[in-house]
């Protein structure tokens, strides 16, 4: 067996899931509507803004999230954006639950 051949078939094969079709349509939607990507690109930097912050245990994190929290319900409200979001969140949790169970596999020659 060769490993690369099982890695270009997983590769196919996450191209053929509904999770990537879908995140990939709604993403292609969210760049053709201006006003929604510009609202979805100020999420995603206030997500990272907070994650950091938090990291580093700054106090201003919990105001950052409650602002976040915020948006994410203004987001919902737009189809596009709920659409982007509801596959993005998807996708992200498959391609999670592979790496997971890649990592248990070698987990004992990484640890």
């Amino acid at each position: 067996m060769n490993i690369y051949d099982t890695a270009n078939k997983l590769a196919a094969e996450i191209k053929q899931t509904d999770e990537f079709n879908n995140y990939k349509k709604s993403k292609e939607e969210l760049q053709r509507n201006a006003d929604v990507k510009a609202k979805i690109d100020e999420f995603d930097k206030l997500r990272v803004e907070m994650q950091k912050a938090m990291i580093k245990g700054e106090q201003n994190s919990n105001e950052l999230s409650v602002k976040l929290q915020n948006m994410y319900a203004e987001l919902y409200q737009n189809e596009i954006a709920k659409n982007y979001l509801e596959s993005e969140m998807r996708f992200s949790v498959m391609v999670t639950d592979i790496n997971k169970i890649i990592s248990e596999a070698i987990k004992d020659v990484i640890n």
